[in-house]
């Protein structure tokens, strides 16, 4: 295999938990090279959420593979001093403390791009670097909530919902991921060797997504409410009942599609019918299409209508738990699902890697690592400290 995609690139990754993490997980999946600092004490939070086993998160053995991890004390003089050595040795600094922090400790981006002008800086935050209420803690579900996405997830009839993962957060490292790469882009491709800070707010990331919320509120005065399954204005798209009990999503909003749908229900008069020949019209007839398809979906068995629809071409599918990923043939065909060494624990599965390319592809070369596995590598490698340097940073506590 040659060289992956980012090989080369160095990253030094500064915070905890999902945001930045998730953005420089994906950073390294892809051949750059990503020093995660940590607490000597306690290291990364994540290491101890959800399922333990031997003392260790499995979600850290994903959220940090083919990092490596070293233990800094940032609130000392020392360890600060460390940081500003190792800026002269790397391309792109993300950290997601709220906003001052850096600054209290003498790592703010003016006085780091005075040692390393082609630094670039991802700056993951609540509400971003500046505005009213950028001092305020902020987490991604305030994010996802500000941002709009609460609003409008669940049932009328209810209190709002979430999603069921840390949306906020994953979407603002990726936000985080397409900043840096455009940075890059900017510096070494169009030649300016000038570095920049990429400022992300967790709202605002969830905001980007709000499709055409903004303009309607503008000259209609609309504002979307929780519609539970289904999408206002995108008919038919919707989920139905079987008559096993098992659930099977619809999505037939295209013409063609909607076309496809009906002649396969048995019903060519609808799909003739002029009153539901576009979209728009048939947004008009929602409720009553959505009562048509499920009568359907009712009298059949989900696999009979599977068949029905993949032989019609209309999209369709189940609603898949962690158990029917794991077992999926698809799933396993794209290597979407792989197993990585952990020690102490043998094989361990966990997602792949998205997305694929042809030439450069991404890989997992090892699972999270031990607290400061790494600290003594990159201080010798990097700042050339010697073994007696670096035991006295130990017993001092910086490291």
């Amino acid at each position: 295999m040659g060289k992956k995609a980012l090989e080369g690139l160095r990253v030094l990754e500064m915070g905890q938990l999902i945001a930045g993490p998730f953005a420089s997980r994906l950073l390294a999946e892809f051949g750059a090279e990503v020093i995660k600092v940590e607490s000597p004490l306690t290291g990364d939070a994540i290491r101890s959420w959800r399922v333990v086993e031997n003392g260790t998160s499995l979600w850290w053995y994903v959220q940090s593979r083919n990092k490596k991890s070293v233990t800094i004390d940032l609130r000392q003089a020392e360890g600060q001093d460390i940081i500003k050595k190792l800026v002269k040795e790397i391309d792109i600094l993300i950290e997601n403390f709220r906003p001052g922090t850096m600054e209290k400790w003498g790592l703010g981006y003016e006085e780091l791009k005075k040692i390393n002008p082609r630094l670039i800086m991802i700056r993951v935050s609540g509400y971003g670097q500046d505005g009213p209420y950028k001092d305020k803690p902020g987490f991604g579900s305030i994010g996802e909530a500000m941002g709009g996405l609460r609003y409008i997830t669940g049932y009328p009839d209810r209190p709002p919902t979430r999603v069921g993962i840390s949306i906020g957060d994953s979407l603002s490292a990726l936000y985080s991921v397409i900043g840096a790469l455009m940075a890059v882009y900017h510096r070494d491709v169009n030649g300016t060797g000038e570095g920049q800070v990429i400022d992300v707010a967790l709202y605002e990331s969830v905001f980007s997504l709000m499709e055409s919320m903004v303009p309607e509120f503008d000259r209609a005065a609309l504002i979307r409410e929780r519609t539970g399954s289904t999408l206002p204005g995108i008919t038919p798209s919707n989920t139905y009942m079987c008559s096993d009990g098992k659930y099977v999503v619809i999505g037939a909003n295209g013409d063609a599609i909607f076309k496809r749908l009906m002649y396969a229900m048995g019903r060519d008069d609808i799909a003739e019918d002029p009153r539901f020949e576009n979209n728009a019209k048939r947004s008009e007839h929602a409720e009553y299409l959505d009562g048509l398809i499920e009568g359907w979906t009712k009298s059949l068995p989900f696999l009979e209508v599977m068949e029905y629809l993949d032989k019609a071409k209309v999209p369709a599918g189940s609603i898949y738990s962690v158990e029917d990923i794991m077992n999926d043939p698809h799933y396993q065909a794209r290597q979407m699902i792989q197993e990585v060494a952990v020690e102490g624990l043998g094989m361990l599965k966990m997602p792949g890697i998205v997305p694929k390319m042809s030439e450069t592809p991404g890989g997992v070369e090892w699972a999270g690592p031990k607290l400061g596995q790494h600290t003594e590598d990159v201080l010798e490698e990097k700042l050339r400290l010697t073994e007696e340097q670096i035991s006295d940073l130990k017993e001092k506590g910086i490291i």
